[in-house]
């Protein structure tokens, strides 16, 4: 999803809407989370919601690839559980995910839950180009980030947060919203970003809505991308897993052939995954219109799954899957 946002008095603010619908079918960056994190619950009797807050002395995230608004660890419907963690530890020597005897470690980078969203533009961060050694550069939703030298930027980095900008939550009874208000006179970029986090009256849907509006003097572009940290009732990913989607699928990247297979307009497993097994996929064959962004992923042992819907264009697609945490 890649959005432009002109400065104030240039045009009109950005709005974007992103909604999951659940269905019943068959500090400093780089910090571990605190004991006790700050939390927030949701509900509209259907579903229930348990969503960590926003807070960088003990947040549950502190580090800065992800948004840190929207940190959903519980999301129950009818006796399943949709998120939770599916890492074992976390490690900062570790770079982006790794394996020991506990089983998944994580770097605090990628430490996240539910259903994580991240802001890039031309794969990195606002600004992170043009800054020098030493000066700043933006992360939406994290904060104004210090490079460090001349290297490529790496999400999987903790970066050092100069400024996290100043939080505001407001809950009600069935949504909550997160607002993050930041400027750098350093590079002049300026926004107010908002996230809520809504639960449709009457159904098993939630819904994610985004708004930037841009309070800087340079426009704003940037993609986001929703990193769904999907851990279905804990169940390991197998062949009780099928993901399915509206077109036929070609693959840029395909799975390991004894692990899973792309067949139509479906990704099936053909064994479950184990130890160190990952199965990843990155695939094409979507069109320009957001009819294609409808992804179902379905688990016929628990008879549950989750029916994900976006009202902008895909423009990219990527699975991967690993063993999640297993009690």
């Amino acid at each position: 999803m890649r959005s432009q946002y002109p400065p104030s008095g240039e045009g009109r603010s950005g709005f974007t809407k992103r909604a999951l619908t659940l269905m019943l079918m068959a500090s400093a960056a780089g910090l571990l989370p605190a004991a006790d994190p700050p939390e927030a619950e949701i509900t509209n009797g259907q579903m229930r919601i348990k969503v960590y807050l926003p807070d960088a002395a003990i947040g549950f995230y502190r580090s800065t690839r992800f948004d840190w608004s929207g940190v959903i660890y519980s999301l129950e419907y009818k006796g399943h559980n949709y998120y939770g963690p599916w890492f074992q530890k976390i490690d900062p020597k570790v770079h982006d995910v790794g394996y020991d005897a506990s089983g998944v470690v994580s770097t605090p980078c990628t430490a996240m839950v539910g259903p994580g969203e991240e802001y890039l533009t031309a794969g990195m961060a606002l600004g992170y180009d043009e800054a020098k050694p030493g000066g700043t550069f933006i992360k939406i939703g994290v904060g104004v980030l210090r490079k460090v030298d001349d290297s490529r930027y790496d999400h999987s980095k903790a970066y050092d947060i100069v400024d996290g900008g100043q939080w505001k939550v407001e809950k009600g009874r069935d949504y909550i919203q997160f607002t993050q208000e930041l400027a750098d006179p350093g590079t002049q970029y300026g926004y107010e970003y908002q996230k809520t986090v809504r639960l449709t009256k009457g159904a098993p849907q939630m819904v994610l809505e985004h708004r930037i509006k841009n309070t800087g003097s340079r426009p704003i572009e940037t993609s986001m991308y929703n990193h769904n940290f999907l851990v279905l009732d804990r169940q390991a990913p197998g062949p009780d897993f099928t993901i399915t989607v509206p077109f036929q699928m070609e693959a840029s990247r395909p799975p390991d052939e004894k692990l899973g297979e792309i067949r139509g307009n479906q990704i099936l497993y053909r064994q479950t995954l184990e130890n160190e097994e990952r199965m990843a996929a990155t695939v094409s064959g979507f069109g320009a219109t957001a009819k294609d962004n409808d992804i179902r992923v379905e688990n016929r042992k628990v008879g549950a799954g989750v029916r994900i819907t976006g009202d902008h264009p895909l423009s990219n697609l990527s699975h991967i899957r690993e063993p999640p945490l297993l009690e």
